[in-house]
């Protein structure tokens, strides 16, 4: 198996090179959890991997609560499916909680506030309720509860790690948050153990090839609990080894076959590029600096035949989308029509004509 290989399988894990889920739900159920600070970006993700929907189709699903956006690994947001919630956070809370720690000392949060702070959420949700950051930060002030320096937010993610509140519907074009039990019926429980293995499960088949160190990247679990969890399934994977790294994946009789001219648009903070510790098989060493930042800033990728070959940016306008790219990888030059054949399939998505400003 060479590094191509691994960047063609991963397409196929992943889902971006063919698919046979139908429905946005099952995309981010197989996908396990998908990175989402860019809440619109991460809508795409999930466009781009599933064709014919559209914009408002996830949002729609975002909004009936098929799927939520909360810190449930690393700690950062992500997107999950509502029938994974609960034993997930159950699971990854304990390293979220640790991590998180130092900043909150820092701060000066204790316990002691947080169970002011998470029985203030709960209350002012209570009742099906969905509000946005600022209509909570109205409840917090009238209890004298400080909420500067991002205070407001360690809590909302300590209330969310703690299972009392997740996303709420999209309201007046603002994210909200809800009550998790309202929102989600509780679900089946697993043993730690059981769901460890689940979670490494979905990694390995949704994300593979991949290696025990991406595991622990992707999840936030220490080493021993990754290793542990790739133990407990590594029966149903097949392996292949690359100098001195072991690579785990599930074996398929249903690759999609990717040629050299195939393209795909990917957005910010993507799974493709963001959830591997070693990121060779995608993107060249010396190109990488233009693809994510080192202070952890992923941008939008161009892929072509497997390999991160540009980046691209969007601005929004009302009746139409402004595109530029740019391209470091020299063989994306020849693929012009399909670059804007790939960005049209973008716009319909959207709704919205595309507009490429230019190709550099």
């Amino acid at each position: 198996m060479t590094l191509q290989d691994i960047s063609h399988i991963r397409l196929h894990s992943q889902q971006i090179a063919k698919t046979e889920h139908k429905t946005v739900k099952e995309i981010v159920s197989w996908m396990g959890a998908m990175q989402a600070q860019d809440y619109a970006m991460s809508k795409w993700a999930i466009g781009a991997r599933l064709p014919n929907t559209t914009d408002s189709l996830v949002e729609k699903a975002f909004n009936d609560g098929e799927i939520l956006r909360t810190h449930v690994m690393r700690p950062t947001w992500h997107l999950v499916s509502a029938d994974d919630i609960y034993w997930m956070l159950e699971l990854t809370a304990p390293r979220i909680k640790a991590i998180t720690k130092v900043r909150d000392n820092a701060l000066g949060i204790d316990e002691s506030i947080y169970a002011k702070t998470n029985a203030i959420i709960e209350k002012s949700l209570s009742g099906g309720k969905h509000l946005t950051s600022d209509e909570l930060k109205v409840f917090f002030a009238n209890e004298k509860i400080d909420t500067d320096e991002n205070r407001f937010y360690h809590y909302m993610m300590k209330a969310e790690i703690d299972a009392i509140v997740c996303s709420g519907a999209i309201k007046n074009k603002k994210q909200s948050y809800a009550l998790l039990s309202e929102r989600v019926p509780k679900a089946q429980r697993y043993t730690r153990d059981e769901s460890l293995a689940k979670l490494a499960e979905r990694y390995f088949v949704s994300h593979g090839p991949a290696t025990v160190q991406d595991f622990v990247w992707w999840s936030g679990l220490t080493t021993s609990e990754a290793r542990k969890g790739l133990e407990m399934i590594k029966h149903s994977l097949v392996s292949e080894k690359i100098d001195s790294e072991t690579y785990w994946f599930k074996e398929t009789k249903n690759k999609a076959t990717i040629k050299e001219s195939d393209i795909c648009l990917l957005p910010s903070f993507d799974e493709y590029l963001i959830s591997y510790k070693n990121r060779n098989a995608i993107i060249a060493n010396e190109h990488q600096r233009f693809a994510f930042s080192t202070n952890g800033i992923f941008r939008p990728i161009i892929v072509l035949n497997g390999k991160t070959s540009g980046i691209w940016k969007r601005t929004i306008k009302k009746e139409a989308v402004e595109i530029e790219t740019t391209i470091f990888e020299n063989d994306l030059h020849k693929h012009h029509a399909t670059i804007e054949h790939q960005f049209e399939a973008y716009g319909k998505y959207l709704g919205k004509k595309i507009i490429l400003k230019n190709r550099e």
